[in-house]
C-alpha cells in the first residue's frame, strides 16, 4: 500500500498502515517510526487500563487481583514510557532531561495525527 510520506517509490517498507494509508513514518526510517507508533499505542493502552482499574478499585478496594493488575500495568507503563522517552523524546512536560528539547521535535501537524 502506498504511504504519503515515504520516498521509496511511494511504497512504505513497514507495511503498517491504517485506512488512510498513513503510517506516521517520515520516509527516512519507516520501520523505526512504526515502532514508535506501536510503543505510543501500548503506553496509551496501559494508561487506559490503569485508570480503568483505579476506578474499579474505588468501589472494590479488597479485590487483590485488580490490585495486582494495577501494580503490574503501572510498572510496565513506567518502563515503556522511560524507554520511549530515551528513544524519541519527552511525552509529557514532567520528563526530566538536561536539555529542553520540546522546540526541536516536530509539531503534531508536521508529522500527522497519531
Amino acid at each position: 500500500m502506498a504511504c504519503r510520506n515515504c520516498k521509496n517509490n511511494n511504497q512504505c517498507p513497514c507495511q503498517n498502515h491504517e485506512n488512510d494509508s498513513y503510517c506516521g513514518c517520515n520516509g527516512n526510517n519507516a520501520q523505526n517510526s512504526c515502532t514508535q507508533r506501536e510503543m505510543l499505542h501500548k503506553i496509551m493502552s496501559l494508561n487506559f487500563a490503569i485508570n480503568d482499574l483505579a476506578l474499579y478499585l474505588d468501589t472494590h478496594p479488597d479485590d487483590q487481583n485488580a490490585i495486582r493488575m494495577h501494580c503490574e500495568y503501572s510498572e510496565k507503563q513506567i518502563e515503556l514510557t522511560a524507554e520511549y522517552q530515551k528513544l524519541y523524546g519527552p511525552l509529557t512536560i514532567n520528563f526530566m532531561s538536561d536539555t529542553w528539547d520540546w522546540i526541536d521535535q516536530p509539531w503534531p501537524w508536521e508529522r500527522g495525527a497519531y
